[in-house]
């Protein structure tokens, strides 16, 4: 053996001597370290159990006691094992069957921790998380429905200027303008009815502006309420009750916005309009009662255009997608963390590792353990051996050596 090879063999030796000197020192509190943290997930996943009871008697609290103690003896007894064994493993099957064995005990830890842990840790923070999506929804239906409420109205100006429209050519009939007799005739009717008929519906829908808006006014209101409680301090719990009353009032104001559409009914009204009853044709001269009789041609073919162009425009908001429904479900804390886990990374992180950072410490002690073997191999046994070893070996000799000098005079005798 040459003395650079015996030189690189003794630092090596040296190397593998001082990292057992520290994980010695390692070893004394490891254990406690341990059980440190199987105990804090132990109590974080009490505090998330707690939320998923239905109640808050005593059978819940042991219950909830029973598990999260089974969970914390479950975690150290998993870690210590892993940590004594697997870096103790010399084969690759040994090696590669405690880490499968590992990843599968990892996620059952995951599967029956962890995902309480992160409960307890953003389960509060999620349920708002939850109520103000809640929010937001509500907030764009009653706008959008709002909308479509208000396009709807919209067609009070059509009727208006309709209204108006037949209402100057009966005039004009009455002044003579039209047929060329004047006086409340035939023809005056006819435009003057349709005038009146155009000016009800208008009315009619008139008279729903106000509840309309004032509607709209509560609606908003009631959202002003959910977002206090949203954000409000105190129990979550005792805040979804509200929130959810808040919630069925405030789906009721949709609705009635909903049915207060004046749409249908202007749909529904030009398909009577469009029907015109002939009056008596009151001219003097057969000639006189042709010319009434084509101008009522005409007033119906004006009356026909004008409630079909209607009709199409009351349609087409009929036509139009209605907002999604809202509905509030109420969801427990556990089932809003999952739900809401993308806006919770730091939560989840910090549930996960409380559970998985002994996986670290079983890396780092497997790589310890393979460069401690590595720099004892090829050495001899006087070269790996300690002072207190060697004193233990020393004091063992001399025992040996005194029984067998006890020995020898026993047999000459």
């Amino acid at each position: 053996m040459t003395d650079d090879n015996y030189e690189y063999r003794n630092e090596a030796l040296e190397g593998a001597k001082e990292l057992e000197n520290h994980l010695s020192w390692l070893e004394t509190f490891t254990p406690a370290a341990l059980g440190i943290l199987a105990t804090a997930s132990g109590i974080y996943t009490y505090l998330g159990v707690t939320t998923l009871l239905d109640n808050t008697g005593a059978l819940s609290v042991v219950a909830a006691v029973a598990y999260s103690t089974a969970v914390s003896v479950g975690i150290f007894v998993f870690w210590s094992y892993l940590l004594r064994l697997l870096p103790s493993m010399r084969s690759a099957q040994g090696y590669l069957g405690l880490s499968l064995a590992g990843l599968i005990g990892s996620l059952a830890i995951v599967a029956m921790s962890s995902w309480l842990n992160a409960t307890a840790l953003a389960g509060a923070a999620a349920i708002e998380q939850h109520l103000g999506k809640i929010i937001e929804n509500y907030t764009e239906e009653l706008e959008q429905t709002h909308k479509m409420v208000m396009d709807a109205q919209a067609l009070e100006d059509n009727l208006e200027n309709s209204a108006n429209s037949f209402g100057k050519l009966a005039e004009q009939e009455r002044s003579g303008n039209l047929s060329g007799k004047g006086g409340a005739g035939s023809i005056y009717s006819v435009l003057l009815s349709k005038a009146k008929e155009f000016q009800s519906i208008r009315e009619s829908i008139d008279s729903k502006n106000t509840f309309i808006e004032e509607e709209f006014k509560k609606g908003n209101k009631i959202i002003s309420k959910m977002q206090t409680l949203k954000s409000a301090s105190g129990s979550v719990e005792k805040r979804i009750i509200k929130f959810s009353e808040q919630a069925i009032n405030l789906s009721g104001v949709i609705t009635n916005l909903r049915q207060t559409s004046a749409a249908p009914l202007v749909f529904r009204a030009m398909d009577d309009i469009a029907i015109i009853i002939k009056p008596g044709l009151d001219g003097r001269t057969e000639e006189f009662k042709e010319t009434q009789d084509q101008m009522i041609k005409t007033v119906e073919e004006k009356v026909l255009n004008t409630a079909e162009k209607l009709k199409a425009a009351a349609k087409e908001i009929m036509d139009r997608e209605n907002p999604q429904r809202t509905s509030f479900t109420s969801i427990s804390r556990a089932d809003a963390v999952i739900r809401y886990a993308d806006n919770f990374y730091p939560q989840w992180a910090g549930a996960i590792a409380i559970d998985l950072l002994p996986a670290i410490l079983v890396f780092i002690l497997a790589i310890t353990q393979s460069v401690i073997r590595k720099g004892r191999s090829g050495t001899r046994v006087e070269e790996r051996i300690t002072l207190s070893e060697l004193k233990v070996a020393m004091r063992a000799i001399k025992d040996v050596e005194g029984n067998l000098s006890k020995e020898k005079p026993a047999s000459k005798k």
